[in-house]
């Protein structure tokens, strides 16, 4: 073989081998790009995950945003509920002080008159059983009262009262004392009850100090010292601000509904009891006026005294 034909026979040899090179050359490209062809796909499931606990998160906030709503309704609902408790409480205390006073020795008296008859008809007829009747009647007298309530204050153990040595003297008498809080005290209880009231404390320490002025504030009302609530007032106002409330989990949420719940029921049972008491139920029949129910109780009493007192008078002849 000539030099020329060797030659030639190379570069066919170098020709055919080209081609398998660039064959392999996208091989070896396509080898190198596939991991970076699978990244995309795992970085987009990262972020789809990513979103998905992000829209879980929101959603928990959102709900946990509806439940607190709810249990601040709630408080302020169980907040109003106890203020009207409470304010009816009163009255039915400060009524029933004054059906005591007003009213108290009319029903002693009638007590006396039904023994006084069933004692003259027994002394009468001499019959067993109308002397039955007549200490049955005896016995349901209440003991003779003590100076003291006998004569509504007027003398005590010290002798004669202020009232009494005015009425002596001429002077002005003065009426019993009655308690009937005003409009005005009114306003600043409900409005310190509000602001001050221990159910909106979570904090045991400021449960506690909330309470005791509550206990206070609840004195002061009974009594409808009207100065001293507004003292209190000024000493809420001018006390440590209570503290943040902190973002709660669902669960204690879920448990503060449910002690709201219990304490509402209690209350209801409160205020039932309070209405279906004989005082309740007389507050209830003259809302607007009581002291007129009063008196119409007091004239119908009188008017069976007079009854009783023009029979024992026939039987005693």
């Amino acid at each position: 073989m000539t030099n020329r034909e060797a030659q030639q026979q190379a570069q066919r040899a170098v020709s055919e081998a080209e081609p398998q090179e660039e064959s392999q050359a996208p091989a070896e490209a396509q080898s190198e790009q596939a991991p970076s062809d699978q990244a995309p796909s795992e970085e987009a499931r990262s972020e789809e995950e990513a979103r998905a606990e992000e829209a879980r998160s929101e959603e928990e906030a959102r709900a946990a945003e509806r439940l607190e709503r709810a249990v601040r309704a709630a408080e302020q609902a169980l907040i109003e509920f106890e203020i009207a408790v409470e304010t009816f409480r009163v009255e039915v205390e400060n009524f029933s002080r004054l059906h005591h006073q007003r009213l108290g020795p009319m029903y002693s008296r009638l007590d006396e008159l039904d023994a006084l008859i069933a004692e003259a008809v027994a002394a009468r007829t001499g019959d067993p059983e109308d002397q039955r009747r007549a200490r049955e009647a005896r016995g349901l007298v209440q003991p003779m009262p003590g100076v003291e309530e006998l004569f509504h204050g007027w003398i005590d153990s010290d002798g004669l009262s202020p009232e009494a040595s005015a009425m002596l003297t001429e002077q002005p008498v003065q009426p019993p004392p009655r308690v009937r809080p005003s409009e005005e005290a009114r306003r600043i209880y409900r409005d310190l009850a509000r602001k001050a009231h221990p159910d909106l404390a979570e904090e045991e320490a400021e449960r506690e100090r909330r309470g005791e002025f509550i206990v206070r504030v609840n004195a002061a009302y009974a009594a409808g010292d009207e100065a001293a609530l507004r003292k209190l007032a000024e000493e809420w106002e001018a006390g440590p601000p209570p503290p943040e409330r902190r973002a709660s989990r669902s669960e204690e949420l879920y448990a503060r509904l449910e002690w709201l719940a219990e304490r509402k029921e209690m209350l209801a049972e409160v205020a039932s009891e309070l209405e279906s008491s004989a005082i309740g139920a007389m507050i209830k029949m003259a809302p607007e006026d009581p002291d007129r129910l009063l008196d119409e109780i007091a004239e119908q009493l009188l008017a069976q005294v007079s009854e009783k007192e023009a029979r024992l008078a026939e039987l005693v002849r």
